[in-house]
This record gives structure tokens, sequence and C-alpha cells, in this order.
């Protein structure tokens, strides 16, 4: 069975968050919800679930917002088409630079935690 995910975790995972009060912000999701047919989350008790599937959406929706600055309009139109290019002249596909952040990321943190375990060995060889 698929791990489900509830609207507070996925605030917190997608960095959500009012900087004042240090709380989730879950309007943003559930208007998003609103805005976006491609959000359809599990409701169980009355309380939102989203699967893995839901996730990588609803990433990929605050990228193409926060990140690469375009409307929401223009996030339905590139949602609806299934179209990965702003136009023709662009080489690189929307998801692609999705990716990249995505393994940039992860790289980052790999390459920190090499840096501490190699710092962890140097101490206790002496």
């Amino acid at each position: 069975m698929e791990k489900l995910v509830n609207i507070t975790q996925l605030s917190k995972l997608l960095n959500l968050v009012n900087p004042k009060t240090n709380r989730p912000s879950n309007y943003i999701l559930r208007y998003w919800e609103k805005e976006f047919i491609q959000i359809k989350p599990i409701i169980i008790k009355k309380r939102r679930y989203y699967s893995t599937k839901q996730i990588e959406i609803i990433k990929l929706i605050k990228y193409l917002l926060k990140q690469r600055g375009m409307t929401i309009a223009g996030v339905k139109k590139v949602l609806k088409s299934n179209i990965n290019k702003l136009d023709d002249y662009d080489s690189y596909s929307l998801k692609a630079n999705y990716h990249k952040e995505i393994i940039k990321i992860k790289s980052e943190e790999i390459l920190k935690k090499v840096k501490k375990i190699k710092n962890y060995g140097k101490k206790n060889s002496h």
C-alpha cells in the first residue's frame, strides 16, 4: 500500500509555512485544489491525504508558480496540454529544469553527508 501524506505534512514538505508564526499554510494547497483539476486528494474521515503521484504534481505546480514565475493560467495550460516547453525556441523543457533542481538539491545533501563522514573519520583516526 502506498504511503499517504496529510495536508499539514505536505505543506511542511513543500516549505509552505508562514515565516512569522512558523505554521503550515494549508490554505494554499486548498486553493490549488480548486484551481487545478489534476490535484485530487483522497479524503478519509474528512481529512485530505495525498499520494506520491499527487505530491509530484503539486511540486511541479509549486515550481512553475514560484521558481519560474508563471501565472496560474499559464500553469493550467502547461498541465492540460501535457507540453514540456514554453515555446518552440526553448531547448530545455520545464520538467527537465524541475528535475535538474531536484537532482541539484539532492546532490548537495549527499555532498554534505560525505563531507561530514570524512570529517568524522579524520577526528577518530588520531
